[in-house]
Order: structure tokens, then C-alpha cells, then sequence
């Protein structure tokens, strides 16, 4: 029989599903937007895992008490897992078992590798921090080759990017933008293709396997990006024949 409308949920009957979660615990990641959904699509396989979540941005502002929805959602989740997360502002009334609470500023290196050296092996890393353009790159930069060589690494909230009022670009194609970072990526995937003979590979174009990108929301895989590539047979009038 269904529950009465208004009954208490047992948060034990909705640990599955991330939409749920969020609506139970009120955090904007269902509703303002719709990030759970896809949340679910590619975190869902890690759901019974030991893993290390760090999300970046608790929630609440500066106001006391607040704060923490969507640290207690992924607890509720993913059930064997550490959580993790940092803010401007001193969260530690959120802190509980198997939530954990850091004081820093996203736009500093040096706290965000300390941080990563407190907790060891990073599987999941969310930036929903300052969505400012800057902090998002530098944030990307300094952790994502911190993060485990299969780990998942999103971006929320990537309008800002847009936006001049949030150190954004209004010009779709300018270049120093989160989103042009992003976007970056996706080449970066395709780096063996190049024709380009001196061009060198990053530790991106090395290491990304896959990105997803939905409305607002980005979805980075970590791997070892190195299939081959057959540009040499096909391209013969560019490489002459295959060397013997």
C-alpha cells in the first residue's frame, strides 16, 4: 500500500534513487535544476563502493545552520562511502558520520591539494562552488590530476559561464571561460587525430575518456585515453606508405 500523503519517509525506502533523495532532503539538485537524473546515470554504478566524494560549495551561505542538503543526499546514497566538503563558510554543524566538513577557499591551490592529501584517494570530485570562470579552471586544474585514474569529475551550474556578471563572457567563443575549458576536452579526446606533428598531448588530452554535457552540468570520466589511431593509412598522400 502507498503512504499516506504527508507520511513520514524512511530515507531507507528512497537511498536509490537520487531524485528522491534530493527532494527529501531539499537540495536544489532536483527542482531548480535537474542534475539528478543524470547524477543517477553515471554514478550509479558506485553506489555499493568505499568511495571518496568531495563537493566543493555546502550550501546555506553565511547563514547559521544551513547548509549540507546535498552532502546528506550522497551519504544516503552511496551507503559505504566517505563525503566530504568544502566551503567558504565554517560547515561543521554538518559534519556526522561519514560526512566531513572543510574551511577554504576553492581559488587557492595550495588548500585544495591539502585537502586532497587529508583525504587520499579522490573518486568523485562535484564543483559546485563559486561557478565564477576562474575559480571553476583553477579548481579543474589543480585537482583533477589529483583525482583516482578512473574517478568522475562534474562541474554543476556551468551558465555562469555566460554570464559577464559572474566572470562569464556573453561571446560564446571566448577562450577563458569554464565552459571554453570544457569544451577544450572534447578535442583533447581526439588528440591522436591531429595532423599536427608537433603538437604535444596534455595530461587532459591524456587522461579524459569521456565528457557529458547536459544543461548547466558537465560530466568529466577519468582514464588512459590512448586507443590508436589509423590517421596514417587513411591520410596516405599526407604520411606516404606505412614505414616496412
Amino acid at each position: 500500500m502507498a503512504p499516506a500523503t504527508g507520511a513520514p519517509v524512511d530515507v531507507r525506502d528512497i537511498a536509490h534513487d537520487l531524485t528522491r533523495l534530493a527532494v527529501h532532503f531539499k537540495t536544489d539538485k532536483w527542482g531548480t535544476h535537474r542534475y539528478t537524473t543524470h547524477y543517477q546515470r553515471h554514478l550509479g554504478h558506485l553506489r555499493d563502493e568505499p568511495i571518496n566524494l568531495l563537493e566543493i560549495g555546502i550550501g546555506g551561505y553565511n547563514r547559521p545552520g544551513a547548509g549540507g542538503a546535498s552532502l546528506r543526499m550522497w551519504k544516503h546514497f552511496f551507503p559505504r562511502a566517505r563525503i566530504f566538503g568544502l566551503d567558504l563558510e565554517d560547515k561543521s554543524h554538518v559534519q556526522e558520520d561519514r560526512i566531513t566538513t572543510y574551511v577554504g577557499d576553492q581559488s587557492d591551490p595550495d588548500t585544495l591539494r591539502a585537502i586532497a592529501r587529508d583525504i587520499g584517494t579522490l573518486d568523485v570530485i562535484i564543483d559546485d562552488g563559486s561557478h565564477l570562470s576562474p575559480h571553476v579552471i583553477l579548481t579543474f586544474q589543480t585537482l583533477f590530476p589529483l583525482l583516482a585514474p578512473s574517478g568522475i569529475y562534474v562541474v554543476e551550474d556551468t551558465q555562469t559561464s555566460y554570464w559577464p556578471e559572474w566572470r562569464g563572457r556573453q561571446e560564446r567563443d571566448a577562450t577563458d571561460t569554464s565552459m571554453s575549458m570544457l569544451k577544450s576536452l572534447v578535442d583533447g579526446l581526439n588528440y591522436e587525430e591531429f595532423v599536427d606533428e608537433d603538437y604535444h598531448p596534455t595530461y587532459t588530452d591524456l587522461n579524459v575518456v569521456a565528457a557529458h554535457f547536459y544543461h548547466n552540468l558537465a560530466i568529466i570520466e577519468k582514464g588512459v585515453n590512448a586507443e590508436g589511431t589509423n590517421k596514417r593509412r587513411v591520410l596516405k598522400k599526407r604520411y606516404g606508405p606505412p614505414a616496412e
